[in-house]
């Protein structure tokens, strides 16, 4: 079982503060943030690689007039417990997992924000539980062919690998204090371009407090790097991308004009989904960079 993040710091005082609960399925605990607003549409949320649902906490405690906001740490993420086997890390179980937890919370109807990971496992979830979800906004969405995912960062690499897992297991895991991590996320790429806020909510529930009074992620480098690596296999990135072509319901794909990624497969997302291509003027993570503009953006296309 993983330690909760702290329980202080790190968040705006003004802001409503979410509820955290866990949900267990098959053998592991999922960890829930829920921002209220009950009596409107439940909007879940799930992350990318390597952060946590906690990363949405900004955009989330803007929209409770508007939506239910529900934040959940896939497996191996966050306070949620990592998986027995490197088979757990799969797009397909974190989507049973997602549905299980909506399930617990008498959930028959919601939209889905999936950014990064959380698109492709946005996907899956439609996949296994069709009418479920009533939009899915995929925010650059990992849903590709094993090819492309192989390559994430860098398109012209060659002679296999994975460029992205091989950048998470280098990631320094421990640190003194949240401030040193602040100070050095926020000077250097691919985190200085995150808002302050957005910022403060990773370091408050994206790392955990040691006994030994520094702090640690909350996703180690080997479980984001792994995570990476399970994007490229049948069952994660291609059976989400292979699925676009049959949602269930509505979808809006969003692409960063700056993203890491090429344009062109965020294009071929939408074409199958039989939608036109959103470009936002930012990087991969464009709905950290600006939260005036996320708000704007899930209000246009989710309301």
């Amino acid at each position: 079982m993983r330690c909760s993040p702290a329980s202080g710091g790190f968040i705006n005082a003004s802001e409503p503060v979410p509820r955290g609960t866990f949900v267990e399925h098959d053998g592991l605990r999922l960890a829930v943030l829920d921002w209220g607003g009950e009596g409107n549409e439940p909007l879940v949320l799930l992350h990318p690689t390597g952060f946590c649902a906690g990363l949405f906490h900004p955009l989330a405690a803007r929209l409770t007039d508007a939506f239910h906001p529900i934040g959940i740490d896939l497996p191996g993420h966050g306070a949620s417990d990592t998986p027995r086997d490197r088979r757990g890390f799969g797009f397909d179980r974190a989507a049973s997992h997602v549905i299980t937890v909506l399930d617990v919370l008498g959930i028959d109807r919601c939209v889905i924000l999936g950014e990064s990971l959380g698109g492709g496992v946005g996907s899956l979830v439609d996949a296994q539980r069709p009418g479920l979800l009533r939009h899915l906004l995929l925010c650059e969405g990992i849903a590709f062919d094993p090819d492309r995912t192989r390559l994430f960062g860098d398109p012209e690499r060659v002679g296999g690998g994975n460029y992205m897992a091989d950048i998470a297991r280098k990631r320094r895991a421990v640190w003194p204090d949240r401030a040193t991590v602040r100070a050095w996320y926020a000077s250097r790429p691919p985190l200085d371009v995150l808002a302050p806020e957005a910022l403060d909510a990773y370091l408050r529930w994206g790392f955990v407090d040691r006994p030994d009074g520094q702090v640690e992620l909350a996703c180690t480098p080997e479980e984001e790097a792994t995570q990476f690596e399970i994007a490229a296999e049948r069952h994660s990135a291609p059976a989400a991308g292979r699925h676009l072509a049959e949602l269930s319901c509505t979808a809006t794909v969003l692409h960063g004009s700056r993203s890491n990624l090429p344009a062109s497969w965020f294009a071929a997302q939408a074409e199958a989904v039989g939608t036109a291509l959103v470009t936002v003027d930012g990087t991969h993570l464009f709905l950290q960079e600006d939260t005036d503009r996320a708000e704007a953006l899930v209000r246009e296309h989710l309301q």
